[in-house]
């Protein structure tokens, strides 16, 4: 259903503006993050997000959601220790009350053991860990609380859910049985935010590819009842999606029987808007408690590949029985209200033919073609590009901050990035193995308030591995405009 707040991007079929298309402060546009498996939390007027980076645990923040996609990161955990020091997935923040009357953060994450060189095994060594923060900010800093739900196989995605007001525990292990088979979901019961206690339950569930249920996560109704969603197929196809199991007020979450399953996904692949996989997912609140939002990771490829995710949000709804709805993922250009009672500043974008000299607009020097044939993987399904060594792109704009999304490819080559005339960037290559539409190729330093410019510079020149020079232009995103 149509989901109030929401501006889909126009079509390919549809012409692109003739004049730039100014952002009023409340809307951004997607990624947020180059990173998967989000999590995000809204606390003391900041949003807190972090996302899989592989050896090392990061969180960014930021007063307004838009603001997240060009945020500082802040490094909270790095570990010495061997056995758990590599493949650091699916951070999840939840916040507990302490004994001291006060509230402490467990971000709770999957690590593997770097000993093992052999991939497949190194993989099966994969088991969760969690920290704790020293006081009652997401950003830590944090300190190792230990191991948790290890019942001695591959153990992956975990994190706490509550119902009737205790605290369980949710994960992704080996097949129903315990002795290998598609990963399944299980849940223990929690005695604090770092120990579960007594045995494990396998929850029976439905969906998709039948090799793999992860990322369980809750999304909690207005009736009591508890909705454990989770992702199914392997996260690297487009098919990756999302279904749910729904717990009763007052139900045993240990009873596998009380839960139910939800008929159907309730978030899949978006071809019509060029989105892929989306699921490993998290939910939030508003600032002002109003709405519900999803975060979640998807791709803009069609391609099985575990690259290109990258961080999306978008608001949900609920259907008139109480369950949840959480629409159609939206593309990846598709402009949105920010949440009610973010303060904003939002995003600002210039589409590549909005041409001119003035503010929000964009001007090519040497020979540019402009073409539409990229349709659902360009911002407005138009964008411009040449190999022809010295050609510029130049973008006007009022902010403090810039970013460039383009299309990636096979015979793409590279550029030099420069603000206000100075000094160009080393060289930023557009190639990859496969063609990739709207990545986030250059992010600006900060700069002081003001009208200023970026001059994207076509070099020419290729990595070894791109059969051509081609640099493509299709959307900036201006942060921290008037």
């Amino acid at each position: 259903m149509a989901l109030a707040g929401l501006v889909a991007a126009p079509s390919a079929a549809q012409p692109p503006p003739a004049e730039p298309v100014r952002a009023a402060p409340a809307e951004f546009r997607n990624p947020l993050n180059r990173g998967a498996d989000p999590t995000i939390v809204y606390h003391n007027d900041m949003y807190y997000l972090s996302t899989t980076q592989g050896d090392r645990l990061t969180i960014w923040r930021s007063p307004s959601l838009a603001g997240l996609a060009t945020a500082d990161p802040i490094d909270v955990w790095r570990d010495s220790d061997p056995s758990r020091n590599t493949e650091l997935w699916a951070p999840a923040l939840h916040r507990f009350p302490h004994a001291d009357g006060g509230h402490r953060w467990y971000l709770y994450y999957t690590a593997a053991d770097s000993r093992i060189s052999d991939p497949v095994q190194r993989d099966a060594s994969h088991r969760l860990y969690v920290l704790e923060s020293a006081g009652d900010d997401p950003a830590g800093p944090y300190t190792f609380r230990g191991r948790i739900a290890d019942f001695g196989v591959y153990a992956i995605d975990g994190e706490p859910i509550m119902h009737n007001g205790r605290p369980y525990f949710v994960w992704s292990s080996p097949g129903r049985g315990f002795s290998g088979g598609p990963q399944q979901l299980y849940i223990a019961e929690m005695s604090n935010p770092w120990t579960v206690t007594g045995g494990r339950v396998a929850l029976p569930n439905d969906g998709g590819c039948p090799e793999v249920r992860e990322g369980p996560t809750p999304l909690y109704g207005d009736d009591g009842r508890t909705f454990l969603t989770y992702s199914t197929c392997d996260t690297g196809r487009p098919d990756y999606q999302i279904w749910s199991l729904s717990l009763p007020d007052g139900a045993n979450p240990m009873n596998a029987s009380a839960w139910t399953q939800l008929p159907g996904p309730l978030f899949s692949r978006n071809d019509a808007a060029g989105v892929w996989g989306p699921g490993h997912h998290f939910f939030f609140r508003s600032p002002d408690g109003t709405e519900d939002w999803i975060a979640y990771h998807a791709k803009n490829t069609s391609t099985y590949t575990y690259s290109y995710r990258t961080t999306r949000a978008q608001r949900i709804g609920w259907n008139a029985d109480g369950t949840p709805n959480l629409g159609t993922p939206l593309a990846a250009g598709a402009t949105q209200a920010l949440p009610s009672g973010d303060p904003g500043p939002g995003a600002v974008a210039i589409n590549d033919s909005w041409t001119g000299g003035g503010n929000l607009q964009v001007s090519y020097s040497g020979g540019w073609t402009y073409g539409s044939t990229c349709g659902n993987s360009c911002f407005y399904g138009d964008d411009h590009y040449t190999a022809q060594a010295g050609a510029t792109a130049t973008f006007r704009f009022t902010g403090t901050r810039i970013a460039l999304y383009s299309s990636v490819d096979t015979d793409h080559g590279t550029a030099t990035f420069s603000i206000d005339g100075g000094p160009p960037s080393a060289p930023v290559s557009f190639y990859s193995s496969i063609r990739v539409g709207e990545q986030p190729v250059y992010v600006s330093p900060r700069l002081g308030p003001g009208s200023h410019t970026l001059t994207v510079r076509v070099t020419g020149e290729h990595v070894p591995a791109a059969s051509d020079a081609i640099v493509t232009v299709d959307r900036a995103e201006v942060y921290g405009s008037p």
